[in-house]
């Protein structure tokens, strides 16, 4: 940029949703691995209707707050955030989530409540005076890049639009691919490691695994997050210790459980069982690599 241009407008406001049918709750279909890429394709193509762009507005994180699903927003110029506002004045926008979400859900019906904060302003308040919303928006400058988990969806994402236009006779695949690859299947094919002089199929890590390590690995969960970072960007410093802050009412079980999930989610088929045992190995933790691999029954990992 030149010298004494201004700088660009930036501002970020949260996206409040609840969904008024007793049979959809929003935070429990995006916590589930099989529907929160169905979820996060209708916010995606909702918020590009808004604006009328794909990049128009960013998301940077999704939190779910039971009954609300909590999207943070980051809008990069003011005529983006002007078309957005205007959009959700209007219920433009709220029709256009109501509308993805009945087709990447296959459900019949999404009735939504929807509120926008910026902020401590309640900004449903102030919709009639737009330069006043702007400015509160403006105001709030983002607090962080997009979340590890926004960056992996919207490649899959990227990657399903691309597949979809070059593949016209694809139908009825509405969802991203799920977080686990086919249970059981090796990555790359026919590799083999061996623990404790015995030779294992490399696999994937199965849901299977993924509940015995969040019940057995106990404290040392931090531990093991430690060592998978080491090859895994999405378990880099902060993420454990906030991952730690933010489920700790739920406790440990939920935390390594938090902590597998996002290291399954980024590294997809790379997620094998033999970076889970090595990363077990070195904290020590080999009763529970053992059960792992099947080589004894149920047995408590201290």
């Amino acid at each position: 940029k030149m010298a004494g241009s201004p700088t660009p407008w930036i501002g970020s406001a949260y996206l409040f949703l609840q969904s008024t049918c007793k049979t959809i709750a929003l935070p429990s279909l995006y916590e589930s691995s099989q529907k929160k890429p169905c979820v996060f394709k209708a916010l995606k193509l909702a918020l590009a209707d808004s604006t009328g762009s794909v990049n128009g507005v960013d998301m940077l994180k999704v939190h779910c707050s039971h009954p609300h699903l909590i999207v943070q927003l980051k809008f990069c110029k003011r005529e983006n955030c002007c078309r957005f506002l205007r959009s959700y004045r209007e219920g433009a926008l709220q029709k256009s989530l109501q509308s993805h979400l009945q087709l990447s859900l296959a459900t019949t019906t999404v009735t939504l409540e929807m509120e926008l904060k910026a902020g401590g302003e309640h900004l449903d308040r102030m919709l009639k005076d737009e330069d006043h919303c702007l400015e509160c928006i403006y105001r709030e400058k983002p607090d962080r890049l997009p979340d590890e988990e926004i960056m992996e969806l919207e490649e899959c994402l990227k990657s399903l639009m691309f597949h979809q236009s070059t593949n016209n006779n694809v139908a009825g695949k509405d969802c991203l691919s799920l977080p686990y690859p086919p249970q059981g299947s090796s990555f790359p094919p026919h590799v083999t490691f061996i623990f404790q002089g015995q030779q294992f199929d490399n696999r994937t890590i199965t849901p299977d695994d993924h509940q015995k390590f969040a019940k057995s690995v106990s404290k040392k969960w931090k531990q093991v997050g430690r060592s998978l970072q080491k090859s895994c960007r999405a378990l880099r410093d902060p993420v454990i210790d906030n991952l730690a802050l933010e489920y700790d009412r739920e406790g440990l079980y939920e935390q390594a459980y938090q902590m597998l999930l996002r290291f399954i989610q980024s590294e997809g088929k790379k997620a094998t069982i033999a970076r889970l045992i090595a990363a077990l190995e070195e904290n020590g933790l080999v009763s529970l690599a053992e059960e792992l691999l099947g080589l004894h029954s149920n047995e408590d990992c201290s």
